[in-house]
């Protein structure tokens, strides 16, 4: 367990998603996450039963070893398997206040990318959510031209955030997953794509071989 500086606060970064699977970009946006927002520990949380998913996911094992070989080096990270453990449908708020519990008196930031931004308001509490934790975006590559970041149509007073900064990368899972689906595109600069680890990871288990 990290401990803060006499008269510090800890802070505390919360960084989720499916990780199907965790590519370069996800990597990128923790290690500046880290930095930018000096965190004393970056919990990564593959989501379990995620209630706005319409496909399948894959099973949790894989995205959590997935995660571990993608972002088990940075230093600070713990790869947290607590979402993937729950029975029923996990929500971000449920989380939180898990660690409100386990962190009492921290400072918390929620870190989420800008396609989350646009449904933060359909979360469950997500008031709630905005009283626990800092809300820090990432921007994704392609939107600029309609993005909530640069239209600023969320008001101050209704959804604040704090913009983490990095560069775009062209890394998607969905383009990942598409493409080892396709034999052709299979290996067509996918090293660029995810870390070689997870490279490894996904061909030794036959990860994605059929279209998602």
């Amino acid at each position: 367990m990290p401990q803060a500086a006499p008269g510090n606060l800890l802070r505390i970064g919360v960084f989720g998603g499916a990780f199907d699977p965790p590519h370069c970009a996800h990597q990128a946006l923790a290690e500046a996450a880290i930095v930018q927002l000096s965190l004393d520990r970056l919990h990564i949380l593959p989501t379990g039963q995620a209630w706005h998913k319409s496909r399948t996911l894959t099973v949790g094992e894989h995205r959590l070893a997935m995660c571990r070989l993608a972002f088990g080096h940075l230093p600070a990270v713990h790869v947290d398997d607590r979402e993937l453990r729950r029975p029923s449908a996990t929500y971000t708020i449920d989380t939180l206040e898990e660690f409100q519990r386990e962190y009492p008196g921290a400072r918390f930031f929620l870190i989420v990318g800008e396609d989350q931004l646009r449904a933060f308001r359909t979360w469950r509490r997500w008031q709630d959510v905005l009283s626990v934790a800092t809300l820090v975006v990432a921007g994704r590559p392609g939107a600029e031209g309609d993005s909530p970041l640069s239209e600023g149509c969320f008001a101050a007073d209704e959804v604040p955030f704090q913009r983490l900064l990095l560069p775009l990368s062209p890394a998607s899972s969905t383009d990942i997953r598409s493409r080892l689906a396709d034999p052709a595109r299979r290996s067509a600069g996918l090293a660029a794509l995810v870390p070689e680890a997870v490279a490894g990871y996904i061909s030794n288990h036959s990860l994605y071989q059929q279209p998602s």
